[in-house]
């Protein structure tokens, strides 16, 4: 009888200490990803697939930034007319919350305009900002703000800026402004329309007008180029604009030639490319530690080149990264989030479920 009572009191210590330390991951996590977010920042890396994101721990002499997200999950990419998506119909998932054609900026499959996250939080009078490494009228960022049926029409697309809601932007595709066929001057438009524009170098600081920043004709260089830190510095400089807005804001910031470096298969390229852009989450991470109610997600609109870190003639201590394609893979794409409302971002879904989610917490808070 003894043995048996000494078993039983065993057993309930145990099952209360499993119970006990069970909460403890449980609580940790529920505390740093529920809540409203005032602050939302979507961190696109194009074509970076799990591969890409990997490559940062083995090229870099620092750790990932990626290590300090919480709450991860998987994207499933394909659009309305392809398995396999393109940037214009994944952004426009973003933007919008829904299935396209590839080749559309913010617009239906019916080719009709869809509203944009730009466009619904500015009714909440938050703030809105824009930041590329491609020409601001390139698929992911146009996205947010424009409607056209093809991501072709960058002179299109860029006649939607001058009259948007976006508060700061942030890129290259001056001569879409400037250069026109039509003979138009959207520099002039903007200006009109309270922009401050810098076209020679990226502001020291922000503007108190609306910020328009266009440094390059086109893309900007590649970070094997010299184009140094833009990518951070416009990410800071934009946090240290759009924080002024006591209801918050929404900015949206794309490391866009990842993409690039996959379809012409250079890996130099390609983790150039990635390691500015993990720089670039660690200038969000720190914003974040001093502002915790802002919401952080990072994902990507697809994966290019099929990039694999694959083992060099067979030797497990070395790396040769390798391409299948030139073109765009349809393998799940990563999400990471943390902040408030971190939470609902884990799991497997339909990218469209990004911006329904965002919206969900923004109903809600």
């Amino acid at each position: 009888m003894n043995h048996l009572l000494s078993l039983l009191c065993a057993l309930l210590f145990l099952l209360k200490s499993a119970s006990f330390f069970a909460q403890i991951p449980s609580d940790n996590i529920n505390n740093e990803t529920t809540g409203k977010p005032k602050n939302i920042i979507l961190l696109i890396g194009d074509g970076m697939g799990l591969s890409q994101v990997s490559a940062g721990f083995f090229y870099s002499d620092r750790p990932s930034n990626f290590e300090q997200f919480p709450v991860v999950g998987l994207l499933k990419t394909s659009a309305s007319s392809d398995l396999i998506t393109d940037s214009a119909a994944s952004g426009t998932a973003y933007a919008s919350g829904i299935k396209t054609y590839n080749g559309a900026i913010g617009m239906t499959q019916d080719t009709l305009a869809a509203k944009t996250i730009v466009e619904l939080v500015s009714e909440r009078d938050m703030s809105t900002g824009l930041i590329a490494t491609s020409s601001i009228t390139h698929a992911t960022p146009a996205s947010f703000y424009a409607h056209v049926a093809s991501r072709r029409s960058y002179e299109a697309i860029a006649t939607f800026l001058p009259q948007s809601d976006v508060d700061f932007f942030a890129g290259g595709g001056l001569k879409f402004f400037s250069e026109r066929q039509d003979g138009r001057d959207l520099i002039s438009e903007l200006e009109q329309h309270g922009f401050e524009l810098s076209t020679q170098s990226l502001p020291k600081q922000p503007s108190e007008k609306k910020q328009a920043i266009l440094l390059a004709k086109d893309a900007l260089p590649t970070m094997l180029e010299g184009r140094g830190d833009f990518l951070p510095a416009a990410t800071q400089l934009a946090l240290k604009h759009l924080s002024k807005n006591t209801n918050g804001f929404f900015l949206m910031v794309e490391g866009s030639q990842i993409d690039w470096g996959g379809h012409s298969n250079d890996a130099d390229y390609l983790i150039a490319e990635q390691l500015d852009f993990d720089k670039t989450i660690g200038v969000v991470l720190a914003y974040i530690e001093e502002n915790p109610n802002t919401l952080l997600i990072v994902t990507a609109d697809h994966e290019t080149g099929g990039f694999t870190l694959a083992t060099d003639t067979g030797d497990y201590n070395k790396i040769k990264p390798s391409f299948s394609t030139t073109g765009h893979s349809a393998t799940l794409i990563p999400i990471f989030a943390k902040g408030p409302g971190a939470g609902l971002f884990g799991g497997v879904y339909e990218n469209t479920g990004v911006f329904h989610k965002i919206m969900e917490l923004l109903e809600t808070r």
